[in-house]
């Protein structure tokens, strides 16, 4: 009897039926292999069976032969990922603010594929995020890949920037001109991709949501301010500007509870100048970009919180403060 065009196929759907239909507590038996080859038009005996897995496992899949009371079988036990790394991983795509609701469900139906179709439904699940409001932005994904592509290749990206408008609609500033910058680094902070890069034209680095960037396209235009971005570090970029945007950059002394300590060592790191105060109070030295969010990061950490230093930055923080119940005070007229 001649062989069907799938018999050379063998290996390949034995493979995909152990992955798909097998782990640690399911099984095929060896009979339930050959009716499931025999489906595919692809003959197949026990002792060829034994042989096809004995190559399987040379290759080197761990395919082990489970024995029980009711019979035995053959499950694929080791995966490049283990179920609960696949549900760590679902749960991140699930809950991350940057990915839309279609891209989510996308990818996790690709990871739910890395899991036999018992334990894919255990990775079907909902993760509760507080406050979540996801992206609308489609092409968040190629956004990602051609800001890689243009670092890769060291040119600068041309895009426009998106912003809501009144409509409830995501529309382009500055009438859809283009934006023009040499992109150094993708930074994962509050739950949003960031772009950080250099605007030649102002002379100095700035960062964009990802999310909100919209025909990103690379041009022929070798990068720029490799100088400011080396200066200044990636990680200490990050500490200081991200949660606290715009201003000029001070050196800033400030005094807390005792009990705020893990929030200052959250937010500016183990290296942070520390001294005690005495009376439940440390004091606290670091370098930040004052503006309104600066002081409104200082405000959501209570009235215990004090802006010791300098006297500039201590006047503006209680003018921000004056301005704020000012502004409170009227609305309520």
């Amino acid at each position: 009897m001649a062989k069907s065009a799938n018999q050379k196929l063998k290996l390949f759907y034995i493979l995909q039926m152990l992955m798909e239909n097998t782990d640690e507590e399911h099984v095929l038996s060896t009979q339930e292999i050959i009716d499931k080859l025999a489906a595919n038009d692809i003959k197949a005996e026990r002792k060829t069976i034994y042989d096809d897995m004995a190559c399987l496992q040379d290759f080197g899949y761990d395919i082990i032969l489970k024995k029980g009371r009711v019979g035995s079988g053959y499950c694929l036990a080791g995966r490049d990922f283990e179920l609960a790394e696949l549900k760590l991983l679902v749960d991140a795509v699930q809950a991350s603010r940057f990915m839309t609701v279609k891209k989510s469900r996308e990818l996790i139906k690709k990871l739910e594929k890395l899991a036999s179709r018992y334990q894919a439904g255990q990775l079907q699940r909902q993760v509760y995020v507080s406050g979540r409001v996801k992206t609308e932005n489609e092409k968040i994904y190629y956004n990602v890949d051609t800001v890689y592509k243009a670092i890769d290749e060291n040119v600068k990206i041309t895009f426009t920037y998106l912003e809501w408008s009144l409509s409830r609609e995501l529309k382009p500033r500055r009438a859809g001109e283009k934006y023009l910058v040499s992109p150094w680094a993708l930074i994962w902070d509050d739950e949003n991709y960031y772009l950080a890069g250099y605007d030649g034209k102002a002379d100095r680095l700035k960062h964009y949501r990802v999310d909100k960037m919209g025909s990103v396209a690379l041009t022929r235009e070798p990068r720029e301010g490799r100088e400011q971005f080396e200066k200044v570090g990636l990680a200490e970029y990050t500490k200081r500007t991200f949660g606290m945007f715009g201003g000029e950059e001070e050196t800033v002394t400030l005094a807390f509870p005792n009990r705020l300590i893990g929030v200052v060592m959250d937010r500016f790191g183990r290296d942070t100048d520390i001294r005690p105060l005495g009376e439940g109070y440390f004091s606290s030295r670091i370098k930040a970009a004052v503006s309104g969010q600066f002081f409104g990061w200082l405000a959501g950490l209570g009235k215990e919180v004090r802006v010791v230093s300098p006297d500039d930055v201590r006047a503006a923080y209680e003018g921000w403060l004056e301005e704020i119940l000012k502004a409170q005070r009227g609305g309520a007229q």
